[in-house]
């Protein structure tokens, strides 16, 4: 069922690429003014208080993650682009969602952490040792972007030299649409999910009778109450899988190293004096700029526990970034503290059933990227030339760099 698409874009009324990039000035407004809002042109509710989106996230009772309205429409709408519907968790209710959930869980087990993460360590050694010292290095195009495409390549079990085209793929599967060029979009879709379609179901089929240690071969394994996946459902599973695990890992990876260098420069020193806080650290970058999270939810019958009349049907978007931001959880808000006690609070994954299933696999690339960073290099130092309203591209995150020079020292 082809869903109505929301534009996000409509609401939120961002001058500029950079604007869109880090708005903490619009959520601290929407926090002080306007915490449970209604959009007139959208029709849509919008809430940014942490209590508010934790609610709306939690209580299925009054707020269905099912609905025919969206905010992000993923894949293409041909038949090698749909989503498979046994694994459209994100729009499922309990207790329909557990076992759909279940059966895609399968390819994130804590055995699979454990056994990924020399893999993973690996991958990002071979980038970190190809970048030269006390030189100007890309770091979106030499480590952000390559780091999820090669671990997602790994871990499904395809050939490393292929991540290239899984992120051209993805960038194209999740572009988010522009109603102006919505036709031109389509097709691009339809042709990419063929031909990722078309270079996937060979390997499937594979690895139905070579099973290996990888996700393409824990999801053709997998049986939760008689049923299975099929190969065609298992190559459209990991098109999802790629999405998730690609666009919003690159996004935060490179967003993480700009804060370094711009938002507080001591702290890359503090790091490498207290190696230790580098898990607290990544928490607390995505607590403060992953700033683009968010999702939406269908009001399943007349309420008021938001403090408004909410009609059943309503459409309401839950601002988990704003969230994040918000001083009734988080002393400060707004300032970056590595040190601080309670940011793995946040919101960024979100919560309750429909709690994101890669986010360990996402929090352990960040962990051992800043970490074998450090490691390699004593210093890192902003390019002056750099202007962040010329290094930003439109994609499924939101506004995310296309590219951060940036000097290194050994």
């Amino acid at each position: 069922m082809n869903k109505e698409v929301v534009s996000v874009p409509a609401i939120t009324q961002f001058k500029t690429r950079s604007e869109e990039f880090f708005p903490l000035h619009w959520y601290k407004k929407m926090l002080e003014e306007n915490p449970v809002f209604y959009h007139e042109e959208t029709d849509t509710w919008n809430v940014f208080r942490y209590d508010d989106v934790k609610q709306v996230l939690s209580d299925h009772e009054y707020f269905s993650a099912e609905g025919t309205r969206t905010i992000l429409e993923v894949g293409a709408n041909n038949k090698e682009g749909a989503v498979p519907e046994k694994i459209g968790i994100s729009s499922m209710d309990p207790p329909r969602h557990q076992k759909s959930r279940s059966l895609i869980s399968a390819a994130f087990t804590p055995r699979s952490l454990k056994v990924w993460e020399p893999r993973i360590q690996q991958t990002i050694n071979h980038l970190a040792q190809n970048m030269e010292g006390n030189t100007l290095i890309d770091i979106v195009e030499s480590y952000a972007t390559p780091i999820p495409s090669m671990v997602m390549a790994d871990l499904l079990g395809v050939p490393m030299e292929d991540s290239h085209l899984f992120k051209n793929w993805v960038d194209i599967l999740f572009q988010p649409y522009d109603q102006k060029d919505e036709q031109a979009i389509q097709k691009k879709k339809q042709h990419a999910a063929k031909a990722y379609f078309e270079h996937i179901y060979p390997i499937v089929v594979h690895k139905r009778s070579h099973p290996e240690e990888d996700i393409i071969s824990d999801l053709l394994q997998v049986e939760v109450d008689g049923e299975k996946f099929t190969d065609d459902e298992v190559v459209r599973t990991t098109m999802l899988l790629l999405g998730a695990g690609i666009e919003t890992t690159s996004h935060m990876i490179s967003s993480m190293f700009y804060s370094l260098l711009y938002d507080d420069p001591t702290i890359y020193q503090a790091l490498r004096q207290q190696p230790e806080l580098v898990t607290n650290t990544v928490e607390e970058m995505l607590r403060y700029r992953f700033h683009i999270s968010k999702r939406h939810r269908t009001v399943k019958q007349d309420n008021d526990v938001l403090g408004v009349n909410l009609k059943k049907g309503d459409l309401i978007i839950a601002w988990m970034s704003a969230a994040n931001v918000d001083q009734q959880m988080f002393e400060h808000p707004f300032t970056l503290d590595i040190h601080r006690k309670n940011n793995k609070k946040n919101l960024t994954f979100g919560i309750g059933p429909h709690f994101c299933l890669g986010a360990p696999l996402a929090r352990l690339e960040l962990n051992i990227a800043l970490t074998t960073f450090l490691e390699r290099f004593s210093e890192i130092r902003p390019e002056e030339s750099f202007i962040l309203e010329n290094h930003l591209a439109t994609s499924a995150p939101g506004q995310s760099l296309t590219h951060l020079p940036m000097h290194v020292i050994r």
